[in-house]
């Protein structure tokens, strides 16, 4: 199994910048994919970026290309989410998800980001 923890939210202002980090433990080894996801109030749970765990190749939502940049840092077993230019439509608990080889997912518990405007 993998164990994920998420850290790094908080509340921020309407144009100000925020960076979540994922760090993970147990089988990492059998990561391929390390995604974020958000799920803002009333709604459900959207795709937010996505890296590979080996070649650091990035995906991002629409919604927030340009703005946020994923990174990972395997030596430490860390994916960051780094979210400039913040708006309040970004609010939400974001959560880490690892998939893994074989095909099963595992998740944070999430982290709460809030822009106010």
């Amino acid at each position: 199994q993998v164990q994920l923890v998420e850290s790094g939210g908080g509340l921020v202002q309407a144009g100000g910048s925020l960076r979540l980090s994922c760090a993970a433990s147990g089988r990492t080894y059998s990561i391929y994919v390390m995604n974020w996801f958000r799920q803002a109030p009333g709604k459900e749970r959207e795709f937010v970026a996505a890296i590979t765990w080996n070649g650091g190749i990035a995906n991002y939502a629409a919604s927030v290309k340009g703005r946020f940049t994923i990174s990972r840092v395997n030596a430490k077993k860390t994916v960051n989410l780094q979210m400039n230019s913040l708006k309040p439509e970004d609010t939400g608990v974001y959560y880490c998800a690892a998939r893994v080889n074989g095909g099963d997912a595992y998740w944070g518990q999430g982290t709460q980001v809030t822009v106010s405007s």
